[in-house]
């Protein structure tokens, strides 16, 4: 098992397409790199993001890579869909030196690979997110309507996985 940790704005859309998808174990909402331990006081530079985990021989980090490309604007800084602000920037974070170059490759190797605003960087730090956070839509399927994701993006992978 290895793992990832992939930001796409809002963690609560983005954790419920990972969570459905070939080769990935499980999720968790969280924060990356920001400067503090907790959940708790202002903003300290975090993005959202899921922890994913992963079978690396069922789903590569090129594979995981693409299927975040598919559920966001990866041209647009700091705003996907109505969520704006650094904290939903796009990202993928590792502690994996290895994950960080084959997933920084297979970026360079897009045609649009100029206009990406994605981070692709070190993970610094990771914050669980609070338990209000977890699987949210999976729990509260009415909060929807706050996600950026269109319901049949979201569960594209569901029943496939």
């Amino acid at each position: 098992m290895e793992e990832i940790y992939l930001a796409g704005g809002c963690l609560w859309g983005v954790q419920e397409f990972l969570k459905h998808l070939p080769g990935v174990i499980s999720t968790e909402a969280g924060r990356a790199n920001g400067s503090t331990n907790t959940t708790e006081g202002s903003y300290d530079g975090y993005a959202e993001c899921v922890r994913t985990q992963f079978d690396p021989e069922q789903v590569s980090v090129e594979q995981l890579t693409d299927y975040l490309f598919e559920i966001i604007d990866p041209y647009s800084l700091n705003q996907q869909g109505h969520d704006v602000g650094k904290k939903y920037r796009t990202g993928i974070y590792t502690v994996n030196p290895e994950h960080l170059e084959r997933v920084k490759q297979h970026i360079l190797a897009r045609e649009d690979a100029a206009k990406i605003v994605v981070e692709v960087l070190p993970l610094s730090n990771y914050v669980q997110s609070d338990q209000e956070h977890q699987n949210r839509l999976s729990l509260h399927p009415e909060d929807h309507s706050f996600c950026h994701l269109p319901l049949d993006l979201l569960y594209k992978y569901k029943n496939k996985s």
